[in-house]
Formats: C-alpha cells, structure tokens, sequence
C-alpha cells in the first residue's frame, strides 16, 4: 500500500505540473483545468488511505460541511465576484494550513528543521488568512476600496511583524515554551490585517496573486513538516506561479513590490483637470449607435465597470450587432484590468465572445491609429493617458492602452469620478472623447436598440 500511495503521489505531481502548463494557453486551458481536479483527486484518495488515518468519521463530516459551502459558492457566486471568492479560497487554505501546522506543534513537540517548517508554515498561513479576508473585504467593498493609512504606517507593520519572526525564532529554539504560540499566531494574524489595508483597489491583481503565492509556500512548508513530498511539490508550484504572476503584474504597472504593498496607492487626489472644472462631451445611445454603425474598426477595452454592471452579455450582443454590419470587433486587455489577473478574459469568456478576438496590451497596441472607435467600458487607469507625459502622477511610466489615438473613443462610464489610482482621467476632456454617461448594462442595451433601429 505505501508504495502505491508515493506512485499515486507522482502521477498527481506530474498532473499538476501539466495543468500549469496547460492552463498557460486558451486552446488546453479546459485540459488544464481537468487535469489539476485529477491530480487532486488522487492524491486525496491516496492520503486518505495512509496507516495513519485510522478514523474517518471527522473527516467525512468535514468533507460534507465543507461540501455545503462550496457547492453553493461555486454555483451561485456570480462571474463578475470571481475575485472575492478567489481571496476566499486563499483563505479558507492557508487557515486549513496554519491549524494543522498549529495542531502538530502542540502535538509533536517539534525540534530543529522540523520545528522551523511548522513555525513558517504557521506565519504565513495565518497572515495569508486574515489578508485574503481584508482582500475580499476590499473587494466586495465591504472596507473602503481606497488605502486606509496613517502616520508611520510601515515603521508599525515591520516591527509587528518583527516581533512575530522573533516569537518564532525563540519557538524553533525552545519549542517546549508554549505560551509564546498563541501571542505568535495572533501577531501573524494581526500582522495579515495591517499589510492588507493599506493597499487600494488598482492593486488587487497584485494582491491576490501575491496572496496565492503565500498559502503555496504556506502549504509546502507543511510538507517539509509532515514528510510529505506531494505537498512540498504542490506547494512549491503554486508558490512560485504566484509569485512570477505578481512580478508580471508588477510589471504591467511600472511599479516595484515594495511601491505595491507599502505605497498607499489609490489616495485619492486633487488634479488640475478636477479644480478647472474641464467641459466634457456626452452622447446618447442613438447617437453612439450612428457612430458604431459607420465604423469600420472599433477596439472595446473592458474594465473593472464591465464586471460591476454586469454587461458582459449585452457586449456579446452588440458584438454581434457590429459584425453583421461588417465591422470589424476586437477587443484589448490591459494585463491588470479588473480585480484579479485574468478578470476581463473570464467575463468576455462567460459571454462567448470569440478568445481570437481578445488581445494583448502589447499586440494591440499598434492598431489603436487605425481605429475609427475606441469603446472603453468601465476602464479608467489603464487608458490615462497621464501615465506617459505627468510625471507628478501616480501612474506614470505605467503602460497604458493607447486608446487617445483612435479617431474617436467613447467612454461607457457612471460619473467622472477617479479610478483606484485616485486621479482624473485625462481621457475624458479630449476633443475626440464622448462620454457616455449611464450603467454599462443599460447603456449597451439602448445602443444595441438603437442598432436595430439604423438601416444598413
């Protein structure tokens, strides 16, 4: 039996190192998907038929209870809160991890390498916890999307966090001293709270792929701790994945680790464009449907607004409405659009829209001259055109779509209120910009209408 358990352990390791790699293209990303649930299906069963599981009447409890819960979020939970329930999950994870490492410590009494894997196990998951909760706080703007900041802030957190790594320094060393553990984990704890808060809504992808990265090293510790080397590999995959995803977020914005987490980005700010009072131009539904209805190229870039009102679907209507008048669609992402990496591909993916017709920031870029419509719906800081020439601006040097070079570029938008940056918008006091001020799911509705109503 053990010797099946370690092959059944190799095959599920190798299904996951396949399923990253095949979850890395639109064409196998289905494949992917399959086979991670796979590989986590058999190295399950493979532990649950381990010598030391001698009772299995906990463990069925716990896979109903927990059976309950995510059934229902998985099916209820709307595509447009896929990043709130993406933070829960991280922390509903690295809480199961920081209890069994919490719980192996008092049982084991560990000493040496052991005793340091479960106390970084221990840090990371409870700090991966609670900040996966203020994550989703954020993000279900149960807590004020902007930073909540106050004077020395960061000099606070490190020497929270300090105190923590030295809690548990002094457990590696005297691991029989267990009063400290509790005032450990509750330091941890506190510390997840404090890292989270401070950091604004545009930084959301950021967080929850750096928050992925936690709970993965979180878990591969566990599997130093416990001999498990099916866990250290998991572990270490999804670490590491996470990890490279936030550099290439990081990236995407132009900015460092350290800017992200500890810059308070997305305060809101007085700009020039907001005191001048800067006239704007508005349009109608008929009126934007005249414009589409000539058109021969029209660019949609999506945004977080997209995913907030919903109307993924009306942009697949009048995707369709477009292309039967022989306009060619397509659609640009910005690599940090939305609240997670990888937010607008699933919403326009959910509405059918063809994955050919999705580009790349840096694949589209180019074609933005050509455009006769720009149709930014719901985006804000990616299309600033501030990030190029401002240098006092918070965005600046972040790469942005180039949406001001379209011959005409309409924004779908509910006021000219600033995005998470917490600037103005330039865009929207351009001589060629209509603003169309409304819910997006409405707006697409009346434009869609008013194409109907249009003769071709």
């Amino acid at each position: 039996m053990g010797h099946l358990i370690e092959v059944s352990y190799v095959v599920a390791a190798a299904l996951f190192i396949l399923s990253l790699k095949w979850m890395s293209a639109p064409t196998t990303a289905r494949r992917g998907v399959l086979a991670g649930e796979l590989g986590m299906l058999i190295a399950i069963v493979a532990t649950l038929l381990r010598h030391e599981v001698v009772n299995y009447q906990w463990i069925l409890a716990a896979f109903f209870i927990g059976s309950a819960i995510g059934v229902p979020l998985a099916y209820l939970m709307p595509m447009t809160a896929v990043p709130q329930r993406t933070a829960l999950s991280h922390a509903f994870g690295a809480l199961a991890a920081a209890l069994i490492g919490t719980a192996e410590f008092y049982r084991a009494t560990p000493t040496g390498f052991t005793a340091g894997a479960l106390i970084i196990e221990t840090l990371l998951g409870y700090l991966t916890f609670t900040g996966s909760l203020m994550a989703f706080g954020k993000l279900q703007e149960i807590l004020p999307t902007r930073p909540i900041v106050y004077k020395g802030q960061n000099v606070v957190n490190f020497v929270l966090f300090a105190i923590a790594a030295g809690l548990g320094v002094g457990l590696i060393a005297r691991p029989d001293q267990l009063w400290m553990f509790p005032i450990f984990s509750l330091l941890a704890m506190l510390f997840g709270v404090l890292l989270i808060i401070p950091i604004g809504g545009a930084d959301m992808p950021t967080v929850i792929s750096l928050l992925n990265s936690y709970a993965g090293l979180s878990a591969c510790a566990m599997g130093f701790a416990l001999d498990n080397k099916l866990l250290i590999v998991a572990g270490a995959l999804d670490g590491s994945s996470g990890f490279i995803l936030s550099v290439i977020m990081c990236r995407a914005m132009n900015r460092s680790f350290t800017n992200v987490l500890f810059g308070a980005f997305g305060q809101v700010q007085v700009t020039a464009a907001a005191v001048e009072q800067k006239p704007v131009r508005s349009a109608s539904p008929e009126e934007a449907a005249e414009i589409l209805d000539s058109a021969r190229l029209v660019i949609v870039i999506p945004g977080y607004g997209l995913a907030v009102a919903q109307a993924q679907h009306k942009l697949r209507e009048l995707y369709d409405a477009l292309t039967k008048r022989g306009v060619d669609v397509q659609f640009a992402i910005h690599p940090v659009a939305g609240r997670m990496p990888g937010h607008m591909n699933v919403l326009l993916a959910e509405a059918e829209i063809p994955y050919e017709k999705l580009h790349e920031m840096d694949d589209i870029n180019g074609e933005f001259p050509q455009a006769d419509v720009a149709l930014v719906i719901g985006a804000n800081d990616v299309t600033n055109p501030a990030a190029r020439h401002d240098k006092n601006s918070p965005i600046y040097g972040m790469p942005i779509l180039n949406v001001d070079q379209a011959r005409t570029v309409m924004v779908i938008k509910r006021s000219l209120s600033p995005g998470f940056a917490g600037i103005d918008n330039e865009l929207y006091y351009m001589d060629r910009t209509q603003m169309l001020f409304g819910d997006a799911k409405a707006f697409l509705a009346g434009i869609v209408r008013e194409l109907a109503a249009v003769k071709t």
